[in-house]
């Protein structure tokens, strides 16, 4: 009997079973059931394992294949697939997967009976997490058990020779899902909704698309009149937005290799290398995010549009996606033209993922979530952890036995609606996984929503340092053993909970999966405003000219602050009123980019200022600077930085440059100083100003002489804190003392 682990269930792994069986004449049965594939055989020989592995189904993954010996009572003549066995589960939901090229093919063949069909799907593709409703996957299971299946769509789905025998979302014009286009007392279906919908953009509208895991906004990318409308009609002046592209054409190589595959994440790339786009898609950035359609009805859209569309989340400012047509209806009323939408329901609310071209992922989601992810060596049999996550890009996870589940992407907590969105994908994957929590671990800081939430489940707590958890997600991406030993850990972002109720944000940390030992970092300068100063660049700008910059009224770079009200912001910040002290890298980023004049006064999104710092820093090449960050008494010392990089007259993209520079290297040394006390020889880096990639690429030259950990299969900012969070909680219940 062999149990076979891993993403086994929705890939058609048990007609692969059956065909080599039958290749190899060998009797005895396979199932699905809560651990995985179960296959009897009367014999077992030596090629069925091998070839199990060699000839794997595209979207499955074999984790390990345990045999054990079992008598039977009387053997069979066959081979045959048995109906799933409910058990616990511990398997692997497969994600959504973008649509195969046979399917493609077959949607484009005017003699296939799924001619044009926007559901078309197999074995090989289509949607799995976001249309499943409770384990095993089967279709009882799922939302298609609302379709019932007609007489060819049956004989498929039993025929283990076929290409979607027990593709549980199979269908097709005759009995599945179908379209239909809703535009004021405007109500059409099937192929004359999709004509609506290519007329409206064709003249301009703004079109909210049903996906799989939620509602997109579409307009044309190439008209600027369009792309401004939905901008003011969503409110968003000027967050990037990504477009859909009908083929991969001309693009460069390394980003094909990443849109081409079953995820088929947005792919960010060198917006230089596009052309005809709105010059609204993301203004002031050096980047802009390309995506292929992802399902059938995408291409469909593509195919007949003739151009590239914006696909933006279909959500109001502040709210999450709609997933639901009465949300979608109520809540895009005062943005959409029309709605294209179908009578399949969303179980999963699924946000694209974002990646870059060279692998690093910067929002897990549609495409990788929910792959299980295994721990590192050292963690094993545990029991079932749950772990909140940040505020912000929330994501929690399921921990067990030795595998975490991270969720999709869920967003801001403290945004109208997430909350309810995050109860709700809790309740339904602890449903799907059979998964009863015994541990909870939360960010320490005692005012988080997602710390209020693990609270609430009254289960015994873990209160994590928040950069202890982001440190411990990267070493985790590494498989740094649970007995690896320290690490010296670089964590760069805006703001989290550190020590003795300190705001951190810039640290160097002495790290392992049990301990956080503080060495040094930035020092604290005030936030004026509170939050505000987090949204107001010019207001970190005045904070740090106040604590390290004599005489700062009389520099032409302080024009932005001086054009403010900010005396009084001054006296708030000597008096300490809603002035809280943070050792914040993120705000670091947000005062040299008013100094320079590329931050806007509010920021429309969380990092804007940075990101356009950083696009204005790639105008430049490698460049000789003065500039130095050094360190006394392990903090670095800012006083000097801004005076010598105030000093230095060179054009704004070369001091953008040099501030990147300087600020790597000040702490690449810092770091170094420590390794070297120690004899440590691993350094990690983790936190959201590591999305920058020219922080990362002057790390790496710094640093070179060490073992460097950079996140790039996880988020490195807050999107994978769950993890960390979940390991450090495992970890302490691994001592010897607790058993």
């Amino acid at each position: 009997m062999l149990r076979i682990r891993g993403k086994v269930q929705g890939v058609g792994f048990r007609p692969f079973v059956w065909q080599l069986a039958q290749k190899l004449n060998l009797t005895g049965d396979v199932c699905n059931d809560g651990a995985g594939v179960l296959v009897r055989l009367v014999s077992l020989p030596d090629a069925f394992i091998s070839e199990l592995h060699a000839l794997c189904p595209p979207l499955a993954r074999i984790d390990s294949v345990e045999q054990t010996l079992m008598q039977w009572e009387t053997p069979p003549q066959d081979f045959t697939i048995r109906h799933s066995a409910g058990s616990k589960m511990n398997t692997q939901i497969v994600p959504d997967a973008a649509t195969c090229p046979d399917c493609l093919r077959e949607m484009n063949d005017p003699t296939d009976r799924r001619y044009r069909y926007p559901f078309i799907n197999c074995t090989h593709c289509g949607p799995r997490f976001t249309i499943i409703k409770a384990m095993p996957y089967d279709r009882p299971n799922t939302v298609m058990a609302a379709f019932p299946l007609c007489p060819a769509c049956e004989s498929e789905y039993r025929n283990p020779m076929d290409r979607r025998f027990h593709a549980q979302p199979v269908a097709c014009p005759e009995c599945g899902p179908q379209i239909s286009w809703q535009c004021g007392e405007q109500k059409l279906a099937r192929e004359e909704a999709l004509k609506a919908a290519i007329a409206a953009l064709k003249d301009g509208k703004i079109v909210a698309i049903k996906g799989l895991g939620g509602f997109h906004l579409a307009v044309d990318a190439r008209n600027d009149a369009a792309v401004s409308r939905l901008r003011a009609r969503k409110h968003r002046p000027t967050k990037p937005l990504a477009v859909m592209l009908s083929d991969s054409q001309c693009l460069p190589a390394e980003v094909v290799a990443r849109l081409d595959t079953p995820a088929a994440p947005i792919v960010l790339m060198a917006k230089s290398a596009l052309h005809g786009l709105s010059t609204f898609i993301a203004p002031g950035l050096s980047e802009v995010g390309v995506m292929l359609p992802a399902n059938p009805l995408q291409h469909l859209l593509l195919q007949d549009f003739g151009g590239p569309l914006v696909m933006t989340s279909g959500n109001l400012n502040g709210k999450p996606p709609a997933i639901t047509h009465q949300q979608a209806l109520e809540e895009l009323a005062d943005i959409a033209d029309g709605w294209l939408l179908h009578n399949r329901d969303i179980v999963q609310r699924m946000d694209d993922s974002v990646v870059r071209a060279d692998g690093e992922v910067l929002r897990r989601a549609r495409g990788f979530a929910p792959d299980a992810l295994p721990l590192p060596p050292g963690f094993d049999a545990l029991p079932p952890i749950f772990a909140a996550g940040s505020d912000l890009k929330n994501t929690f996870c399921l921990l067990r036995g030795n595998q975490a589940v991270l969720s999709p992407h869920l967003g801001d907590l403290a945004e109208d609606g997430v909350e309810q969105q995050w109860q709700k994908a809790r309740e339904s994957m602890f449903d799907a996984w059979d998964f009863t929590p015994e541990r909870v671990a939360v960010d320490a800081h005692p005012g988080y929503h997602s710390s209020r939430l693990g609270h609430a489940m009254g289960l015994t707590m873990s209160k994590v340092l928040h950069h202890h958890a982001h440190a411990v997600a990267c070493l985790a991406e590494h498989a740094w053993p649970l007995d690896g030993g320290d690490v010296i850990a670089l964590t760069l972002d805006g703001i989290g909970y550190g020590e003795n109720d300190q705001l951190w944000g810039g640290e160097c940390l002495r790290v392992n999966y049990r301990d956080c030992e503080h060495l040094g970092g930035l020092p604290a300068v005030a936030l004026p405003g509170g939050d505000l100063a987090a949204r107001q660049p010019w207001r970190n700008l005045l904070a740090h000219c106040e604590a390290f910059v004599p005489h700062w009224q009389q520099r032409p770079e302080t024009a932005v602050v001086r054009s403010q009200n900010w005396s009084l912001l001054a006296t708030a910040i000597t008096r300490g009123i809603n002035a809280p002290l943070a050792s914040s890298t993120g705000r670091l980023f947000d005062a040299a980019a008013a100094a320079l004049n590329c931050a806007p006064l509010q920021q429309s999104y969380e990092g804007e200022a940075a990101c356009r710092f950083e696009a204005l820093a790639s105008q430049s090449s490698q460049c000789l600077h003065p500039v130095t960050l050094p360190f006394i008494d392990g903090k670095l010392d800012l006083a000097t930085f801004w005076q010598q990089w105030l000093n230095w007259h060179d054009c704004a993209a070369a001091r953008a440059w040099a501030f990147h520079d300087a600020l790597a290297k000040g702490f690449a040394d810092l770091a170094r100083t420590h390794a070297q006390r120690v004899s440590i020889r691993t350094i990690a880096f983790s936190g959201g100003v590591l999305h920058n990639r020219l922080m990362r690429e002057r790390f790496s030259y710094h640093l070179a002489d060490f073992n460097l950990l950079f996140p790039t299969l996880l988020p490195a900012g807050d999107g994978a804190l769950a993890l960390g969070q979940a390991l450090v909680a495992a970890a302490l219940f691994t001592l010897p003392s607790q058993g």
